[in-house]
């Protein structure tokens, strides 16, 4: 892992490509958001297009260059960003922190779905500046969302053949785009050096208050979507390192300000002219390259959204794969296409994402109606990171007064920002909302799940029941069931284990087996950790095992435990298990059974009426989730199910007594 760490050209060029995709593309819809959202070109004045760009620039200064890449960067787990890493370095300062990673982590799986829609859509309408194009199909939008919607099937499609080769195209392909941007900016803005006065931060607080600016301050709701890129580069820090961001975020900077100033430039020059003051759904982006390049800019265009897609897929599939196993979302079937480490594909979540956004592009049709939608998720991101990194401020001992002065900066421009985007609520902004909605009721239910089950699980000591197993395990008129039996425990605490385990052993049909395993897997709060203790309990016969693997680690248990069980044979801690059968010359190993312990609510459980829905509904989950042998890569190895009822809180005794006065027949 430490390669990350070195800066290297490979790395920059990688960087290019995973973390600045979204950030990359915003040039295409960002000035067209804020001409259209101010009712068009005839409507604007020099200083209003001054004030843009201005605005645009210190967002990108104080957001993403400070907040991110100066500050969160450091916030690192190990070299692991992102809301869910960042929620592991300071979940110890409080319980309570849970509440923001997972609104946070909600609200960015809600933006993995509207930026694929947003890109691609606004690079496909590109076209329509191509006269032949214009000829052939004029101003209709289902031609556009024909095109669109092909490309989202062919970039869903091929996520489950990882990333790899894709990805070492991706970096060059995002360094020509980002130099693509920078020239054509230079080429406009060379032609009127007057918008470089925009860098002045008086045009950004003048455009507030100017009576031209129609929406006023809401007007930073289409600014906004200058810095939408910034949460996905702390998300993906863990594939690139952090040198290498530091590195590359300067070039890319200055190319995105002078393509926004280029575009400033053909504003103003449009603005004198007066020839474009009735057009209607015009893209600054595409009006500043000359017309013999627009071809080449909306291919260009449309290879940069479906990179900048790609990038936000991984995110997402990243993020979703560290939320399992965290415990906030219910376990889905994890493939590991790539051969980079970290690299995760989730089928459920690929086919989701590319319903929703399939869905978005065909309602909203146009990408100025996207837009609408698009931001107000990512607003609550980053406010929840921002809450978040107060606490890593602190506890990486900076004084609490810096601490509160940092994050309230942030807090409150985020929080203007917020209710900017929430303006636009009913125009599309709903839509992000009622996604997140949904990730977060999910979420909830998980957690809240798992609290009522530990609050009310019933825990033994197994060392009281060592007797009674040795006795099975020693008794030759009970058949054998397995050599080896293993358990996997959910919580392990001591010697204290649920009781269904040894219910299961003793009580449904007496298990006899040479060696009893009580295996549970702890996710740590590091990424990468694979480590593991045994308890043999002063015997032979019964194996405690905790394996300790980080949040970005596949949990394939069976691979482990075979490791461990040659360890301990090794070193004489358990007994050789020869076999008089087998294909395997000198067979040391004995045979497994996994026991598998599923849970049903039972009717008998004390509960209050919403914390019963809460457990049903989290049953139902886990029911249409993957399997545990699924999850666990047990689904070669011999299984058994069994399914015991989860009794929550004490049994009520029953009011049933026996009739007095009952005489039977003789």
């Amino acid at each position: 892992m430490n390669k990350k760490g070195k800066a290297s050209a490979a790395g920059l060029l990688v960087a290019m490509g995973v973390v600045y995709g979204d950030i990359g593309t915003s040039p295409l819809y960002v000035m067209k958001a804020i001409v259209e959202g101010n009712g068009g070109i005839g409507t604007l004045d020099k200083n209003f297009v001054f004030g843009t760009v201005s605005l645009i620039f210190w967002t990108l200064t104080f957001l993403t260059t400070v907040k991110y890449v100066l500050i969160a960067l450091n916030a690192d787990n190990h070299g692991e960003g992102g809301i869910f890493s960042l929620y592991t370095l300071v979940r110890k300062n409080g319980k309570f922190l849970i509440i923001p990673a997972m609104i946070g982590g909600a609200a960015l799986l809600a933006d993995g779905v509207l930026t694929p829609a947003v890109t691609v859509t606004t690079a496909v309408e590109g076209l329509r500046g191509i006269p032949a194009f214009y000829q052939l199909f004029g101003m209709d939008q289902s031609i556009i969302i024909y095109i669109t919607l092909g490309i989202l099937l062919l970039l869903f499609g091929l996520q489950r053949f990882g990333t790899d080769v894709v990805g070492k195209a991706f970096g060059p392909a995002m360094f020509c785009w980002f130099s693509f941007l920078g020239l054509v900016g230079i080429m406009n803005f060379g032609q009127d050096l007057s918008v470089i006065r925009a860098l002045n931060p008086i045009y950004a607080v003048r455009l507030l208050f100017n009576p031209e600016n129609r929406l006023g301050i809401l007007i930073l709701g289409n600014i906004f979507l200058a810095t939408t890129g910034a949460e996905a580069l702390y998300s993906d820090m863990g594939h690139v390192g952090k040198r290498n961001i530091h590195l590359s975020w300067p070039y890319v900077k200055i190319c995105l300000i002078l393509n926004y100033l280029g575009q400033a430039a053909w504003l103003n020059r449009a603005i004198d002219s007066g020839e474009y003051s009735e057009v209607e759904n015009l893209n600054p982006f595409f009006m500043i390259l000359p017309e013999s390049w627009l071809i080449f800019g909306v291919f260009f265009a449309t290879i940069a959204a479906i990179i900048a897609s790609q990038a936000l897929l991984s995110g997402s599939f990243t993020l979703v794969s560290e939320a399992i196993k965290l415990h906030f979302l219910p376990r889905l079937k994890l493939v590991y296409p790539g051969t980079s480490i970290g690299q995760v594909y989730i089928p459920t979540v690929n086919f989701i994402l590319w319903i929703a956004c399939s869905l978005i592009v065909i309602t909203f049709r146009t990408s100025s109606h996207m837009e609408a939608a698009y931001g107000l998720s990512i607003t609550v991101t980053m406010l929840m990171t921002t809450f978040l990194l107060y606490f890593y401020l602190i506890q990486s001992k900076r004084s609490k007064v810096l601490a509160i002065v940092i994050t309230s900066f942030f807090a409150v421009i985020e929080t203007i920002f917020f209710i900017s985007s929430a303006a636009k609520f009913f125009h599309g902004g709903f839509v992000a909302v009622i996604m997140a909605l949904m990730i977060l009721f999910v979420m909830s239910v998980w957690q809240w799940g798992n609290v009522i089950e530990e609050r009310e699980s019933v825990e033994v000591d197994l060392k009281d029941f060592i007797p009674q197993l040795q006795e099975l395990h020693l008794d030759p008129t009970v058949p054998i069931f397995q050599t080896n039996a293993v358990f996997l425990v959910p919580r392990m605490d001591g010697d204290l284990i649920g009781k269904q385990f040894l219910y299961s052993i003793l009580d449904k049909k007496p298990k006899r087996a040479k060696v009893y395993w009580f295996l549970n897997v702890v996710v740590t709060d590091e990424p990468y950790t694979q480590e593991f203790t045994v308890d043999t309990m002063g015997t032979d016969f019964v194996v405690k095992v905790q394996l300790f693997l980080g949040f970005r680690v596949s949990q394939e248990v069976n691979v482990y435990l075979r490791q461990i069980i040659q360890d301990l044979m090794q070193d004489g801690r358990l007994e050789k298990q020869p076999q008089r059968y087998s294909i395997i010359p000198n067979r040391e190993i004995g045979d497994f059974q996994f026991v598998l312990i599923q849970e049903s609510l039972s009717n008998d459980s004390e509960l209050s009426h919403w914390e019963r829905q809460v457990m049903q509904t989290k049953l139902f989950i886990k029911k249409h989730t993957t399997s545990p042998e699924n999850w666990f890569g047990l689904e070669y190895s011999e299984i058994k199910r069994e399914t015991v009822p989860l009794v929550i809180g004490k049994k009520p005794r029953i009011p049933l007594r026996e009739r007095e006065n009952f005489h039977p027949h003789h």
